[in-house]
């Protein structure tokens, strides 16, 4: 009897052609796509396609599913998502941090509550659309998190978290393929999200607007305060610090003569502290909620390459361990807006070491 895979179908074409490979490969696979919020369409015809949570990408997932011959069903994870994914990110605004919610996304909805379904339904294994590969290491016996082989697309800034039981149980099938060989690969199957358009934004987030989802939803989280410099000197007003992130430069609506760049934000005192582009500059950082993949928390500091966010190069650094939870990163070279809530991620060539939150 073929090995059962539940497959996570989006409605793009990174998951359809996962699960089609898994399908070639011989495996039992089953679709499932999450219906993790509300369902609603844009309007505008062209901002249809970015969504993975509306009709017409549960449509297209049902449709390739078809193509492919495997069963395919729609789960209702709203509440969950909700308590998991879309609280934690509005109450981050609330703490004037800005968070990455697919964190939560893939740890605790993916490869958490799917996979325990999957094996409920006597699969193995949840595959994904993810860019990344998992290897297991027989000297160790620890399950590896690696880079993709397109550099690109790689989204293992995505999946830090997951922990050695989620790893073991983690496929991503388009892994060893680049962006062009899994669109060609679509076409050849003649699968109807060979030429989707990819979705950048945050999925649950009506036209990729954070703010009006935030006022909808946590109107509270927007209360006026000042803007201030570095010295305390108050500059001008804003409507709210949800509304801001370390590093911005535009909507300060400020006419100083020079640029200025957000620089830190207090929640606390409702206040945002504006300074210029060198007090964005930073050795160092604290991360919490961390976690190591390639080794256990090491006694000793550590020698590695750090990324603090998705587009980010990632840079010589060292970690070092300072209980359970936490650990040190300083860079070799001082950093450009070192961001709270956002992921730091720690790699030793392609191999993913570990991660945490940044705090500060």
């Amino acid at each position: 009897m073929a090995e059962r895979i539940v497959v996570g179908m989006s409605g793009g074409v990174d998951s359809s052609v996962a699960a089609a490979l898994l399908v070639e490969q011989g495996y039992d696979v089953v679709g499932i796509t999450l219906r993790v919020w509300p369902w609603s369409e844009p309007t505008e015809a062209t901002k249809r396609f970015g969504s993975c949570c509306g009709t017409e990408a549960a449509d297209d997932a049902r449709h390739v599913a078809r193509a492919l011959g495997i069963p395919y069903y729609l789960l209702n994870v709203e509440a969950e998502f909700d308590r998991s994914v879309v609280g934690p990110f509005a109450d981050a605004y609330r703490r004037g941090v800005t968070p990455v919610p697919c964190l939560a996304c893939n740890s605790e909805l993916k490869f958490g509550s799917l996979l325990r379904r999957a094996r409920a339904w006597d699969a193995t294994a949840v595959a994904t659309g993810h860019y990344a590969r998992v290897r297991r290491d027989a000297a160790t016996g620890r399950h590896l998190l690696l880079r993709a082989r397109d550099a690109r697309k790689d989204q293992t800034d995505f999946l830090w978290p997951l922990t050695q039981e989620q790893l073991a149980a983690a496929r991503f099938p388009i892994g060893e393929l680049t962006k062009d060989e899994v669109r060609a690969h679509a076409r050849r199957l003649g699968l109807a999200t060979a030429d989707k358009p990819e979705s950048q934004e945050i999925c649950f987030v009506p036209d990729d607007d954070y703010r009006a989802f935030l006022r909808r939803r946590e109107p509270g989280v927007f209360r006026a305060g000042p803007i201030v410099d570095r010295q305390g000197r108050v500059l001008g007003r804003h409507g709210g610090v949800a509304g801001y992130t370390i590093g911005q430069k535009k909507g300060l609506g400020l006419a100083l003569g020079r640029p200025v760049y957000v620089v830190d934000l207090e929640p606390e005192r409702d206040t945002v502290v504006v300074g210029d582009a060198v007090d964005l500059e930073c050795p160092r950082l604290v991360a919490r909620a961390v976690n190591f993949i390639a080794c256990a928390a090491p006694t000793e500091p550590l020698r590695v390459e750090a990324k603090i966010r998705h587009n980010h190069a990632p840079a010589p650094a060292t970690v070092r361990v300072v209980d359970a939870a936490t650990a040190e990163v300083v860079f070799d070279e001082p950093q450009r807006a070192i961001t709270p809530g956002q992921s730091v991620v720690w790699y030793l060539g392609e191999c993913v070491v570990g991660g945490g939150v940044i705090t500060r």
